[in-house]
């Protein structure tokens, strides 16, 4: 066990849930101080993340979504984890490129992990077939 402060959720994996999870990543990193922007942005990388393990993961048929979150560098940023059990990523690299979606007939933007990318400092994917997928990311606060 960690000596830094941490959380861990699971939830349904039901698109109404993904509100509550921008919801307890924003109370959890609220102790650190950070500005409102970091905030805005956990809360967005978080919410694709989330949106993503339901609308992919598991294709609308439910699972559960594990969220966790851990203080990291002397309490300066944030760590973040976002696994569910479902079908997995196939090609991770394709998935990762701008503007590809696997559900162009549903108008996904395909723009989920450009965004988490763009708003965190690190973004590592892990997927194997038919087993699930994890994202993790981590941002470190600006400090005065």
């Amino acid at each position: 066990m960690t000596s830094n402060n941490f959380m861990r959720l699971e939830f349904a994996a039901k698109s109404i849930n993904e509100g509550f999870a921008r919801t307890a990543i924003a109370a959890f990193a609220a102790q650190l101080d950070p500005t409102l922007e970091d905030i805005v942005e956990l809360k967005t990388a978080v919410s694709e993340a989330v949106t993503n393990a339901i609308i992919h993961g598991y294709e609308g048929r439910g699972g559960v979504v594990t969220l966790t979150a851990e203080m990291i560098d002397n309490n300066t940023g944030i760590s973040i984890t976002v696994e569910d059990s479902g079908c997995g990523i196939e090609d991770i690299e394709q998935s990762r490129r701008p503007l590809y979606t696997s559900k162009p007939d549903e108008g996904r933007a395909g723009m989920g992990f450009a965004v988490m990318e763009t708003f965190m400092d690190t973004l590592t994917v892990t997927s194997a077939k038919n087993e699930g997928t994890k994202v993790c990311m981590t941002k470190k606060f600006k400090t005065e």
